[in-house]
């Protein structure tokens, strides 16, 4: 066909609106999937990841990949969220690994390391420094894809019904704390509890529990902890940032078109870039406000600190003695660490520590 001829041809499919479809929609499969959250929809900043993955992987391919979210509950609770997704009663979950520890304790530290990495640092180890690959090849032995989806920046160290100065006033407290975090605290004589977002308040209101962490101020406020015990300690150093992931089941995710597996990775990304830029916005609004309702904003003591740095390290050696998975991953992320904390110590602390002190002369 000569030129003018196609073109001509062109012209006149186009005023009869007949040009086909490209080529990449006309094989673009339609897949509908289910979510489990392990987040109540209350907690818009946390359960928000799961609508916004799910609302630009549909934009993306015209809808015809669609993931609905149900919150934790709604399917299968929080606990039951890692054997939904491997045995295919759910496709996906967006979830906290550390919440499986039963199962393994090289779970916790894919969340989360006690006195690890902080939000930046555990981004760089998983997109840069082969963290990502660490961790499925860790989740693959349960069936499990993942990415991370999120995390929350540095955690608070939780509401106490007491003051707490010194380790002997940690011991027997019952405390709701999750992860391998917990291990550390039982080695300082805490009892710790493992309890899901939902059913902590009334919990702690019953006196079931004596203290609970969970992220900090904007969800506190939310679920209310300050009514009903009034210490607010800090920092969570057993989440120097926690990353929230989005778990696939590993033959459904193999089974995706190369175009939808595209979609969904940058649909992970950018929900784990909002988290944390959301809780950033939103948490020192809360402070305040918290404050000024009577929450007594205090600093865990340079004692409970170093003692909970000396446990850590005690629980990583036990564990990763017996556990090659666990010892695998922390070696990576402590070597990383170092790495990190050389060069943040030139550049972010001395920029933040100027600023900080800049911030309390008015300036």
């Amino acid at each position: 066909m000569k030129r003018r001829d196609l073109l001509a041809a062109g012209a006149a499919a186009a005023a009869t609106g007949t040009i086909a479809a490209p080529a990449i929609a006309q094989s673009m499969p339609e897949v509908k999937w289910r979510l489990t959250s392990g987040f109540p929809k209350s907690l818009d900043t946390i359960y928000g990841a799961s609508d916004l993955f799910a609302k630009y992987v549909s934009e993306a391919t015209d809808g015809r990949f669609q993931v609905q979210p149900f919150a934790a509950g709604e399917i299968v609770g929080t606990p039951q969220a890692l054997d939904a997704v491997a045995n295919n009663t759910v496709e996906m979950a967006h979830t906290a690994s550390y919440y499986y520890v039963g199962k393994d304790p090289t779970f916790g530290i894919l969340t989360s390391a006690p006195f690890g990495l902080n939000t930046r640092q555990q981004n760089a180890w998983f997109y840069h420094n082969g963290g990502n690959d660490l961790a499925n090849e860790f989740y693959g032995k349960s069936g499990l894809f993942a990415l991370p989806g999120g995390n929350t920046g540095t955690q608070m160290g939780g509401w106490f019904r007491k003051e707490i100065k010194t380790v002997e006033d940690l011991k027997g407290l019952k405390m709701r704390i999750a992860g391998i975090a917990g291990q550390v605290m039982q080695k300082m004589g805490v009892i710790p509890q493992q309890i899901p977002g939902g059913d902590i308040y009334p919990a702690l209101e019953r006196g079931t529990i004596d203290a609970t962490e969970w992220v900090g101020p904007y969800d506190d406020e939310k679920l209310g902890f300050n009514k009903v015990a009034p210490f607010y300690y800090y920092p969570g150093w057993w989440e120097g940032g926690a990353t929230i992931h989005f778990w696939f089941n590993k033959d459904k995710w193999n089974a995706l078109p190369k175009a939808y597996k595209a979609i969904a990775e940058a649909a992970c990304a950018y929900a784990n870039l909002d988290m944390t830029a959301k809780y950033d916005a939103k948490n020192p609004g809360a402070l305040r406000r918290l404050v000024g309702a009577g929450a007594q904003l205090r600093p865990f003591s340079q004692e409970i600190m170093e003692a909970s740095y000396k446990a850590s390290n005690e629980m990583y050696d036990e564990t990763s003695a017996k556990n090659p998975d666990f010892k695998k991953i922390w070696e990576s992320i402590r070597a990383f660490r170092g790495e990190e904390y050389l060069w943040f110590q030139v550049a972010e602390y001395t920029y933040d520590n100027f600023m900080i002190r800049a911030r309390a002369r008015g300036g």
